[in-house]
């Protein structure tokens, strides 16, 4: 997506825009359909085939022709269910490996992988684009690193069974049905609330990600140290340096955020989530700065965007593993899922289309000046820094539900062991049990 992404404003910016929000809405249709097969069949070979999947029809629509614009608007839709079958199965295989603050870790490098993914996909696309003198090949370069990576995992990484992390040995057998499974999601507060606040980040990288790099090309002309593109294929410094950036703050932020849900877990058990809101918060602010600096000093402004999406970027892994602790083993795959879900629609499904519409409309109001054409776009983006406050705040509703929905879910998973399992922890059966049994026969002979 990130390759579509990097490709440039004028007619191009027009494919990567419509193309990119068919990919979000076909992922986020696709993902309940896998969340729910993840709950029941093997893991790793759904994860291997959406990968070898996405790959291919990548690398495919890479060779069509502008006349056939339906067919790659449709090779697009394709790649998104592709992809959200390993965005909702991966999270629930780590969490089936690894437990506790081995797991927060593990989930940091996993989701590390979005930024660093968006960052090298703005530089290796922009670079193939600009190198070729050609958008096609801007597409070439990630179908080959999917299938390298679609036959490791299928080769390599094992398929846990469900809870074995949760030091149940694998014995979690009673599935329940889809329907009470979203019911149970529905009531879970910690869920709906750390989906709601996830969705917050998602309509703001939505956003930066299409909008960032025009608005600081427009800066500079602004400020006169650049002139207005008016080619097909234009400069892709700006996106080079966001893409940088993505890949430095994305960094950072899950190996900082892994690290302080550490410390603070030894201070409270609310952790997890009031860190995500904290940083969410934070992270508003910088935001908010760039539009401020952003037409005096380009510097300051590409500072502020690494200060804030590094805070932005630190509750990626921690929000999973609050997916971890509220939900039981046998629905989180419908868990992340649906949180998916939820997060493409309320996020970057339709906040670029949102702040465009936005900038439009204010650029129509008044002149259509370089100046004005700066300002308009800078006006539209500060929604996203309410927007992120308001996330913060659906973090914090839930740090008060957290330790209720935590405890409801470990119950939950210790009513569910077997039956064996349960007469062997209840004392009066295991008595019964080894009480000698005596015959009728025999207690006739006695009673005699």
């Amino acid at each position: 997506r990130s390759n579509i992404s990097a490709l440039s404003p004028l007619n191009i910016f027009s494919l990567s825009f419509f193309s990119s929000a068919v990919f979000i809405c076909s992922f986020m249709v696709a993902a309940p359909i896998f969340g729910y097969l993840g709950d029941r069949f093997n893991r790793k070979v759904i994860l291997s085939c959406g990968i070898f999947f996405w790959s291919i029809v990548t690398l495919l629509s890479s060779f069509i022709s502008k006349e056939l614009y339906w067919l790659f608007v449709l090779s697009r839709g394709l790649v998104g269910i592709g992809e959200s079958s390993y965005s909702s199965i991966s999270p629930t295989i780590i969490g089936d490996l690894f437990t506790n603050n081995t797991r927060t870790m593990m989930l940091s490098v996993f989701y590390l992988a979005i930024p660093l993914g968006s960052g090298l996909g703005y530089i290796l696309g922009s670079s193939a684009k600009v190198a070729a003198g050609d958008w096609h090949w801007a597409l070439r370069v990630s179908p080959v690193l999917g299938i390298t990576a679609g036959t490791l995992i299928l080769l390599f990484v094992p398929e846990p069974k469900r809870g074995s992390a949760d030091q149940m040995g694998g014995h979690i057998k009673a599935r329940t049905s889809w329907l009470c499974d979203m019911k149970a999601l529905a009531k879970n507060r910690s869920y709906v609330f750390s989906s709601l606040a996830s969705s917050g980040v998602s309509f703001a990288t939505g956003a930066f990600g299409v909008w960032i790099p025009i608005y600081l090309a427009r800066a500079q002309v602004v400020q006169k140290t650049a002139e207005p593109c008016t080619k097909e294929i234009c400069s892709s410094t700006d996106s080079l340096i966001f893409g940088g950036i993505t890949c430095v703050t994305g960094l950072l932020g899950v190996v900082i955020g892994a690290a302080t849900t550490r410390l603070c877990r030894q201070k409270t058990e609310r952790a997890d989530p009031l860190v995500c809101a904290v940083s969410m918060l934070g992270s508003a602010i910088f935001i908010c700065l760039i539009f401020v600096v952003a037409k005096k000093s380009i510097i300051g402004a590409y500072v502020c965007i690494f200060i804030g999406e590094t805070l932005l970027f630190l509750n990626w892994a921690i929000t999973a593993d609050i997916l971890m602790f509220v939900v039981i083993p046998t629905r989180r795959a419908t868990a992340v899922a649906f949180q998916s879900f939820t997060t493409h629609l309320l996020g970057d499904a339709g906040s670029p289309y949102l702040i465009g519409l936005i900038s439009d409309s204010l650029q129509q109001s008044y002149t259509m000046s370089a100046l004005w054409q700066f300002l308009s776009l800078g006006y539209a983006l500060m929604l996203c820094p309410f927007i992120i406050v308001l996330g913060g705040m659906f973090f914090l509703a839930t740090a008060l539900f957290f330790l209720d929905d935590r405890e409801k879910a470990e119950k939950h998973v210790r009513h569910k062991l077997p039956s064996d399992a349960n007469r062997v922890a209840n004392p009066a059966r295991l008595r019964k049990a080894l009480e000698p049994k005596v015959s009728q026969s025999q207690l006739k002979v006695l009673q005699s």
